[in-house]
């Protein structure tokens, strides 16, 4: 981990909804010309290491302007705290950056590099204090200065009941987000089961709405489309 992650340097903590077209847990952007995308995972469902690939473009997009040129994307950390092992390898730090298959000795240069931490390690192979941290993500006391100030930030956002408000308020209008789009994936799905329906010429246009839920004004707006094309 460098530096700036442990003194927080520069810390941009993105609880906009409006903000990004993708939720990052935390953002940051440092005077090395570097970005950082930090984000909790408690569960494993499988997705994560596409998750990272997504992640990867979504960032590499925010940064450069139409037309503007690859030499100015900075150097990317997509890093992911995980409270359980997703490799089960026993390692506390998983570091990937893209490399020849060939030979692994040459490296791609993209200056991409995606970190999985693991709370639940057994191996020596990160630093006592990124240690303490891990433990204390975990679920353990704070055992350092460092530790002990996180909790205390922790328990100073607990205690702010306008942040808890903004936070309900957010997590809402995820929620109404994820419903619309649920919505449209089903309002989807009847228009092609209409659009179907009337290429093959078999049902009335009652038939059909009454098949896929749409109005018949729906399903007579898709026939004259289907006709113009």
């Amino acid at each position: 981990m460098r530096e700036e992650l442990k003194t927080g340097k520069v810390f941009i903590i993105d609880l906009s909804a409006d903000a990004k077209s993708v939720r990052l847990d935390i953002y940051v952007e440092d005077d090395d010309n570097s970005v950082y995308h930090i984000e909790m995972q408690t569960t494993e469902n499988g997705n994560l290491a596409k998750r990272t690939r997504y992640y990867q473009g979504m960032i590499d997009l925010g940064i450069l302007e139409k037309g503007e040129n690859y030499k100015n994307l900075k150097r990317s950390f997509i890093i992911f705290v995980c409270t359980f092992d997703l490799f089960g390898k026993g390692r506390h730090i998983y570091t990937f950056e893209n490399c020849c298959i060939q030979d692994c000795a040459i490296r791609l240069g993209d200056d991409a590099v995606k970190i999985i931490l693991n709370t639940k390690g057994i191996m020596n192979d990160i630093t006592p204090e990124m240690k303490r941290v891990l433990d204390f993500i975990d679920g353990k006391e704070a055992s350092d200065d460092y530790t002990r100030e996180l909790e205390k930030e922790m328990k100073s956002i607990r205690g702010n009941e306008k942040w808890r408000l903004d936070y309900m308020t957010l997590q809402m209008k995820y929620q109404e987000k994820y419903e619309q789009g649920i919505e449209q994936g089903i309002e989807q799905g009847k228009v092609q089961s209409a659009i179907k329906m009337l290429k093959k010429n078999q049902l009335s246009i009652d038939d059909i709405a009454s098949y896929t839920g749409l109005t018949m004004e729906q399903v007579e707006a898709l026939e004259r489309d289907l006709q113009n094309i």
